[in-house]
């Protein structure tokens, strides 16, 4: 009878322990899509940030911050959101309009191009290359923005790490192309993967500065 009570007793602790092994991987999962969910969520209040059309950087930077603090399982909601963006769009105004006139820069370079003017090709392509280098380090900017930090430097520095890693840069330039996509079939989609677009550029970022 002594040696098989230890039997019986190692034979209960099984299902315990197998519960146990069990309900990570459920936490997990369900902190994966509650992260989803929350990059959907975040992705329209960007889109809404972003209606005064100068204001997509410190919608973005707001929105990337946001993301930040849910991943280190802060608390933070849309309160904060709001007051990261303010904070954000003192001086994000300004880069979001020269994001603007780099594009009309670039409008006028396709225009040459369907004009036949020589060298508009080449003048075209290599301002479409600029347009999309300076989307990536305004998102890598963003994605990098705190509250007091000046957007100058803070493009500078994206800039830098726009060359110095490419594939991080890469990855980028796939989430914008998803989501011109998305606009181009289906409007409203585009709206909550802008979200994703920033998740992105936060994990990107994070992997550079493990590196």
């Amino acid at each position: 009878m002594a040696t098989t009570q230890p039997r019986a007793k190692a034979h209960q602790k099984t299902p315990a322990k197998e519960k146990s092994r069990r309900a990570p991987r459920e936490s997990v999962f369900a902190e994966r899509f509650a992260v989803f969910a929350e990059c959907l969520l975040t992705g329209v209040w960007i889109a809404v940030a972003s209606l005064p059309l100068v204001t997509y950087p410190a919608a973005f930077a707001a929105g990337a911050r946001h993301l930040r603090r849910r991943t280190h399982h802060e608390a933070g909601g849309w309160r904060e959101f709001v007051a990261d963006f303010r904070a954000a769009v003192r001086g994000g105004w300004i880069a979001g309009l020269a994001g603007w006139a780099a594009a009309a820069a670039v409008w006028v370079d396709v225009q040459a191009v369907r004009a036949g003017i020589p060298g508009g090709p080449l003048v075209g392509a290599v301002g479409l290359f600029a347009l999309i280098a300076a989307v990536v380090a305004g998102l890598r900017a963003a994605a990098a923005w705190e509250p007091g930090e000046s957007w100058r430097t803070l493009l500078a520095d994206a800039g830098r790490r726009t060359v110095l890693d490419p594939a991080g840069s890469f990855l980028l330039i796939g989430g914008v192309a998803v989501v011109a996509c998305s606009a181009l079939f289906i409007a409203p989609l585009a709206v909550p993967v802008l979200g994703a677009v920033a998740a992105a550029a936060v994990a990107v970022e994070e992997r550079y500065r493990r590196r």
